[in-house]
Protein backbone atom coordinates (compact mmCIF):
# COMPACT_ATOMS: atom_id res chain seq x y z
CA UNK A 1 0.00 0.00 0.00
CA UNK A 2 1.40 2.97 -0.55
CA UNK A 3 1.77 6.42 1.39
CA UNK A 4 -1.39 7.85 0.09
CA UNK A 5 -3.63 4.89 0.82
CA UNK A 6 -1.46 4.40 4.34
CA UNK A 7 -2.63 8.02 5.35
CA UNK A 8 -5.74 7.74 4.80
CA UNK A 9 -6.82 4.48 6.48
CA UNK A 10 -6.21 6.43 9.20
CA UNK A 11 -7.63 9.53 7.85
CA UNK A 12 -10.72 7.54 7.13
CA UNK A 13 -11.99 8.12 10.69
CA UNK A 14 -11.86 11.57 10.62
CA UNK A 15 -13.45 12.00 7.22
CA UNK A 16 -16.57 9.37 7.45
CA UNK A 17 -18.83 11.57 8.28
CA UNK A 18 -18.47 14.18 5.44
CA UNK A 19 -17.91 11.36 2.89
CA UNK A 20 -20.57 9.28 3.82
CA UNK A 21 -18.40 6.46 4.70
CA UNK A 22 -18.87 3.47 6.15
CA UNK A 23 -20.16 4.48 9.31
CA UNK A 24 -21.02 1.76 11.87
CA UNK A 25 -18.11 -0.39 9.86
CA UNK A 26 -14.85 1.11 11.19
CA UNK A 27 -15.05 0.28 15.30
CA UNK A 28 -17.84 -1.34 16.60
CA UNK A 29 -19.75 1.68 17.86
CA UNK A 30 -17.06 4.94 16.05
CA UNK A 31 -19.38 4.98 13.68
CA UNK A 32 -22.70 3.76 15.60
CA UNK A 33 -24.20 0.47 14.66
CA UNK A 34 -21.26 -1.59 13.36
CA UNK A 35 -18.75 -4.17 13.72
CA UNK A 36 -15.32 -3.31 13.42
CA UNK A 37 -13.24 -4.19 10.22
CA UNK A 38 -10.62 -6.71 10.26
CA UNK A 39 -7.35 -5.13 9.33
CA UNK A 40 -7.68 -6.71 5.90
CA UNK A 41 -11.22 -5.10 5.01
CA UNK A 42 -9.97 -1.75 6.13
CA UNK A 43 -7.33 -2.07 3.62
CA UNK A 44 -10.01 -3.02 1.18
CA UNK A 45 -12.19 0.05 2.59
CA UNK A 46 -9.33 2.53 2.12
CA UNK A 47 -8.71 1.48 -1.36
CA UNK A 48 -11.91 1.71 -2.60
CA UNK A 49 -12.18 5.37 -0.50
CA UNK A 50 -9.33 6.30 -2.22
CA UNK A 51 -10.48 5.73 -5.74
CA UNK A 52 -13.88 6.93 -5.20
CA UNK A 53 -12.83 10.19 -4.09
CA UNK A 54 -9.84 10.34 -7.39
CA UNK A 55 -12.29 9.47 -9.83
CA UNK A 56 -15.95 9.17 -8.77
CA UNK A 57 -16.78 12.04 -6.47
CA UNK A 58 -17.43 15.79 -7.73
CA UNK A 59 -19.53 18.61 -7.31
CA UNK A 60 -19.16 21.61 -4.85
CA UNK A 61 -17.67 21.38 -1.40
CA UNK A 62 -20.50 22.35 1.06
CA UNK A 63 -21.88 19.68 3.70
CA UNK A 64 -25.23 20.04 2.96
CA UNK A 65 -27.43 21.23 -0.07
CA UNK A 66 -30.80 21.96 -1.35
CA UNK A 67 -33.44 19.92 -2.72
CA UNK A 68 -34.24 20.02 -6.83
CA UNK A 69 -38.11 19.93 -7.15
CA UNK A 70 -38.00 16.41 -8.71
CA UNK A 71 -35.62 14.96 -6.49
CA UNK A 72 -37.85 16.29 -3.85
CA UNK A 73 -41.05 14.57 -4.94
CA UNK A 74 -38.70 11.04 -5.54
CA UNK A 75 -37.76 11.34 -1.90
CA UNK A 76 -40.74 12.70 -0.13
CA UNK A 77 -42.34 9.22 -2.01
CA UNK A 78 -39.65 7.17 -0.16
CA UNK A 79 -40.14 8.48 3.06
CA UNK A 80 -43.72 7.47 3.55
CA UNK A 81 -42.50 4.12 2.43
CA UNK A 82 -39.51 4.50 5.81
CA UNK A 83 -42.87 5.77 7.35
CA UNK A 84 -45.21 2.32 7.14
CA UNK A 85 -42.08 0.27 7.80
CA UNK A 86 -41.45 1.93 10.86
CA UNK A 87 -44.89 1.75 12.34
CA UNK A 88 -46.06 -1.89 11.07
CA UNK A 89 -44.67 -3.76 14.31
CA UNK A 90 -46.65 -6.51 16.62
CA UNK A 91 -46.68 -6.28 20.20
CA UNK A 92 -44.01 -8.47 20.41
CA UNK A 93 -41.33 -6.82 18.18
CA UNK A 94 -42.91 -3.43 20.25
CA UNK A 95 -42.41 -4.72 23.75
CA UNK A 96 -38.74 -5.93 22.82
CA UNK A 97 -37.89 -2.56 21.31
CA UNK A 98 -39.13 -0.65 24.40
CA UNK A 99 -36.99 -3.22 26.96
CA UNK A 100 -33.84 -2.21 24.58
CA UNK A 101 -34.60 1.21 24.95
CA UNK A 102 -35.09 0.99 28.73
CA UNK A 103 -31.98 -0.86 29.20
CA UNK A 104 -30.03 1.72 27.15
CA UNK A 105 -31.21 4.49 29.25
CA UNK A 106 -30.29 2.63 32.59
CA UNK A 107 -26.98 1.84 31.29
CA UNK A 108 -24.16 3.43 33.30
CA UNK A 109 -20.39 4.05 32.30
CA UNK A 110 -18.89 2.07 35.01
CA UNK A 111 -21.37 -1.36 33.72
CA UNK A 112 -19.49 -0.86 30.71
CA UNK A 113 -16.05 -2.02 32.63
CA UNK A 114 -17.79 -5.22 33.81
CA UNK A 115 -18.69 -6.43 30.44
CA UNK A 116 -15.57 -6.96 28.88
CA UNK A 117 -12.13 -6.53 30.80
CA UNK A 118 -9.38 -5.60 28.78
CA UNK A 119 -9.34 -3.42 24.96
CA UNK A 120 -12.90 -3.28 24.13
CA UNK A 121 -13.95 -2.47 20.32
CA UNK A 122 -17.46 -0.25 21.24
CA UNK A 123 -19.12 -3.91 21.64
CA UNK A 124 -19.54 -3.74 25.41
CA UNK A 125 -23.21 -2.30 25.17
CA UNK A 126 -24.40 -5.14 23.08
CA UNK A 127 -23.21 -7.39 25.60
CA UNK A 128 -24.64 -5.78 28.17
CA UNK A 129 -28.20 -6.04 26.14
CA UNK A 130 -28.03 -9.06 26.07
CA UNK A 131 -27.32 -10.24 29.20
CA UNK A 132 -29.96 -8.15 30.38
CA UNK A 133 -32.39 -9.22 27.82
CA UNK A 134 -31.53 -13.23 28.45
CA UNK A 135 -32.27 -12.56 32.32
CA UNK A 136 -35.67 -11.02 31.41
CA UNK A 137 -36.26 -14.09 29.36
CA UNK A 138 -35.16 -13.56 25.54
CA UNK A 139 -33.30 -15.52 23.62
CA UNK A 140 -30.47 -13.13 22.69
CA UNK A 141 -26.91 -13.35 21.47
CA UNK A 142 -24.21 -11.02 20.16
CA UNK A 143 -23.92 -12.16 15.92
CA UNK A 144 -20.53 -11.65 14.25
CA UNK A 145 -20.90 -11.46 10.42
CA UNK A 146 -18.22 -12.01 8.16
CA UNK A 147 -18.07 -11.90 4.36
CA UNK A 148 -14.76 -11.81 1.51
CA UNK A 149 -14.11 -8.74 -1.19
CA UNK A 150 -16.25 -9.29 -3.99
CA UNK A 151 -16.27 -7.50 -7.16
CA UNK A 152 -16.50 -3.69 -5.73
CA UNK A 153 -17.75 -4.76 -2.14
CA UNK A 154 -14.95 -4.41 0.39
CA UNK A 155 -14.78 -7.67 2.46
CA UNK A 156 -15.55 -6.64 6.36
CA UNK A 157 -17.57 -7.38 9.70
CA UNK A 158 -20.20 -6.12 11.35
CA UNK A 159 -21.44 -6.86 14.76
CA UNK A 160 -25.21 -6.98 16.28
CA UNK A 161 -27.71 -8.51 18.24
CA UNK A 162 -30.10 -11.15 17.17
CA UNK A 163 -33.61 -12.73 19.50
CA UNK A 164 -34.58 -15.64 18.70
CA UNK A 165 -38.79 -15.68 19.33
CA UNK A 166 -39.78 -19.48 19.76
CA UNK A 167 -43.50 -19.53 19.35
CA UNK A 168 -45.68 -22.35 20.96
CA UNK A 169 -45.88 -24.20 18.06
CA UNK A 170 -42.04 -25.06 17.63
CA UNK A 171 -41.77 -22.39 15.41
CA UNK A 172 -39.22 -19.50 15.67
CA UNK A 173 -38.83 -16.07 14.37
CA UNK A 174 -35.40 -14.54 14.72
CA UNK A 175 -35.02 -10.61 15.45
CA UNK A 176 -32.23 -8.35 14.28
CA UNK A 177 -31.34 -5.32 16.53
CA UNK A 178 -29.07 -2.96 15.07
CA UNK A 179 -28.25 0.13 17.76
CA UNK A 180 -27.91 3.55 16.01
CA UNK A 181 -29.17 2.25 13.14
CA UNK A 182 -29.38 5.83 11.00
CA UNK A 183 -25.70 5.82 11.06
CA UNK A 184 -25.35 3.10 8.30
CA UNK A 185 -26.76 5.55 6.09
CA UNK A 186 -25.00 9.35 6.36
CA UNK A 187 -24.06 10.64 3.34
CA UNK A 188 -22.29 13.63 2.19
CA UNK A 189 -23.76 16.77 1.43
CA UNK A 190 -26.97 15.63 1.67
CA UNK A 191 -30.05 17.46 0.52
CA UNK A 192 -32.33 18.36 3.21
CA UNK A 193 -35.04 15.40 2.48
CA UNK A 194 -32.62 13.40 2.92
CA UNK A 195 -31.17 14.52 5.74
CA UNK A 196 -35.45 14.48 6.99
CA UNK A 197 -35.62 10.79 5.97
CA UNK A 198 -32.23 9.94 7.95
CA UNK A 199 -33.80 11.71 11.06
CA UNK A 200 -37.35 9.71 10.36
CA UNK A 201 -35.10 6.53 11.00
CA UNK A 202 -35.91 4.58 14.50
CA UNK A 203 -32.46 4.86 16.61
CA UNK A 204 -32.50 1.26 17.27
CA UNK A 205 -33.84 -1.14 14.68
CA UNK A 206 -35.93 -4.36 16.10
CA UNK A 207 -37.27 -6.28 13.37
CA UNK A 208 -36.99 -9.36 11.10
CA UNK A 209 -34.72 -9.90 8.04
CA UNK A 210 -36.93 -9.30 5.56
CA UNK A 211 -38.66 -5.96 6.84
CA UNK A 212 -34.73 -4.67 7.21
CA UNK A 213 -34.42 -5.80 3.22
CA UNK A 214 -36.98 -3.40 2.28
CA UNK A 215 -35.85 -0.76 4.71
CA UNK A 216 -31.97 -0.87 2.89
CA UNK A 217 -33.96 -0.78 -0.55
CA UNK A 218 -35.48 2.57 0.15
CA UNK A 219 -32.29 3.82 2.19
CA UNK A 220 -30.20 3.55 -0.92
CA UNK A 221 -32.44 4.64 -3.25
CA UNK A 222 -32.82 7.40 -1.33
CA UNK A 223 -29.62 7.75 -1.30
CA UNK A 224 -28.71 7.51 -4.64
CA UNK A 225 -31.85 10.86 -5.06
CA UNK A 226 -30.05 12.94 -3.00
CA UNK A 227 -26.04 12.20 -4.55
CA UNK A 228 -27.88 12.33 -8.23
CA UNK A 229 -28.89 16.12 -6.99
CA UNK A 230 -25.31 17.16 -6.42
CA UNK A 231 -23.66 14.76 -9.76
CA UNK A 232 -22.52 12.72 -7.28
CA UNK A 233 -22.37 8.51 -7.50
CA UNK A 234 -23.31 6.22 -4.75
CA UNK A 235 -20.23 5.48 -2.83
CA UNK A 236 -19.76 1.73 -3.32
CA UNK A 237 -20.11 1.65 0.65
CA UNK A 238 -23.73 2.71 0.39
CA UNK A 239 -23.95 0.24 -1.98
CA UNK A 240 -27.32 -2.17 -1.12
CA UNK A 241 -24.61 -5.46 -1.80
CA UNK A 242 -22.68 -3.39 1.01
CA UNK A 243 -25.25 -2.63 3.17
CA UNK A 244 -27.15 -6.28 2.85
CA UNK A 245 -23.71 -8.22 3.72
CA UNK A 246 -23.76 -7.03 6.91
CA UNK A 247 -26.68 -8.58 8.01
CA UNK A 248 -27.20 -11.63 5.64
CA UNK A 249 -23.29 -13.01 5.43
CA UNK A 250 -22.76 -16.23 7.50
CA UNK A 251 -22.22 -15.45 11.58
CA UNK A 252 -20.77 -16.59 14.28
CA UNK A 253 -23.60 -16.07 17.71
CA UNK A 254 -21.83 -15.33 20.89
CA UNK A 255 -22.94 -15.10 24.75
CA UNK A 256 -20.34 -13.19 25.92
CA UNK A 257 -17.20 -11.29 24.84
CA UNK A 258 -13.98 -13.42 23.79
CA UNK A 259 -11.43 -13.39 27.01
CA UNK A 260 -14.45 -12.69 29.23
CA UNK A 261 -13.48 -15.17 31.59
CA UNK A 262 -9.60 -14.83 31.47
CA UNK A 263 -9.40 -11.88 33.59
CA UNK A 264 -10.73 -9.59 36.28
CA UNK A 265 -10.66 -5.82 36.78
CA UNK A 266 -11.52 -2.64 35.43
CA UNK A 267 -10.17 -1.04 32.67
CA UNK A 268 -9.93 2.24 31.23
CA UNK A 269 -9.83 1.59 27.50
CA UNK A 270 -13.39 2.02 27.00
CA UNK A 271 -13.76 5.04 25.21
CA UNK A 272 -15.67 4.21 22.05
CA UNK A 273 -18.13 2.61 23.90
CA UNK A 274 -18.58 5.23 26.43
CA UNK A 275 -19.04 7.77 23.50
CA UNK A 276 -21.60 6.26 21.75
CA UNK A 277 -23.98 5.33 24.64
CA UNK A 278 -24.10 8.77 25.84
CA UNK A 279 -24.90 9.53 21.64
CA UNK A 280 -27.82 7.19 22.39
CA UNK A 281 -28.90 8.59 25.72
CA UNK A 282 -29.28 11.73 24.38
CA UNK A 283 -31.05 10.90 21.19
CA UNK A 284 -33.80 8.78 23.20
CA UNK A 285 -33.56 11.35 25.38
CA UNK A 286 -34.46 14.03 22.72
Amino acid sequence: MDCKVCSMTWDLRLRMSGLGGAAGSLGSGGGGGGGGFSHESEHDLALMVSDFLENGSSGPKSRYSSDSDSGLSDIAHLADKILYLKRSMDKYHRDLLSAVNSLLLSMKEMDLHFVKPGSCNASCIRYFLIKRLRISGYDAGVCVSNWPANGKVPGGDHEYIDVVNHGDNGSSERIIIDIDFPSHFEIARAVESYESILRSLPLIYVGSLSKLKHSLQVMVEAARSSLKQNSMPLPPWRSLAYLLAKWQSPYSRKLFPDDSHSSAGLSSDHTLCSEQLKRLQLSLQA
